[in-house]
């Protein structure tokens, strides 16, 4: 079974592909999908979709585990995540994914047993590593490619 891992965001879109044989999962790619800040909200949520859907032809994963949204202290930032989160769910559906959400919590209850665990607590583990600075937005980049890959185990 291939899965397509998503870990939702507007100006990063984390992704991985997994394939899960022998009771193993199998890292086969992982990136981000980057949006400008710039860009008008509705050529953000475009861009998302477009790039998500060439990934999935190109990959052809059966299913799609998407990260749930969790509360944000600023509701600005919630409700274009959320927006960016229902274009991901949309675009997964009509390229007849099957679509599984998962809580940040699981997510990482399911890799360390401990639901609130830090990212930084999963390096020794070799699940995550700090992320190589992203040369076209001069920033290091984050972890939500390295979130999304872990999201279906």
């Amino acid at each position: 079974m291939r899965v397509l891992g998503i870990d939702p965001g507007t100006a990063i879109v984390g992704f991985s592909i997994l394939d899960f044989e022998n009771n193993r999962f199998n890292v086969i790619d992982y990136g981000c999908i980057y949006t400008d800040k710039d860009m008008p909200m509705e050529d953000r949520l475009c861009k998302i979709y477009s790039e998500l859907t060439e990934i999935i032809k190109k990959y052809s994963p059966s299913e799609m585990a998407i990260e749930e949204l969790f509360y944000f202290k600023n509701n600005k930032t919630v409700i274009s995540v959320g927006q960016a989160r229902g274009v991901i769910v949309l675009c997964g559906r009509q390229n007849n994914l099957v679509i599984n959400h998962y809580t940040p919590l699981q997510v990482k209850t399911g890799i360390t047993g401990y639901g609130k665990a830090e990212k930084k607590q999963l390096y020794p583990v070799g699940l995550f590593r700090p992320a190589p600075a992203d040369p076209e937005y001069g920033r290091p980049q984050p972890a939500g490619g390295y979130d999304a890959r872990q999201s279906r185990q």
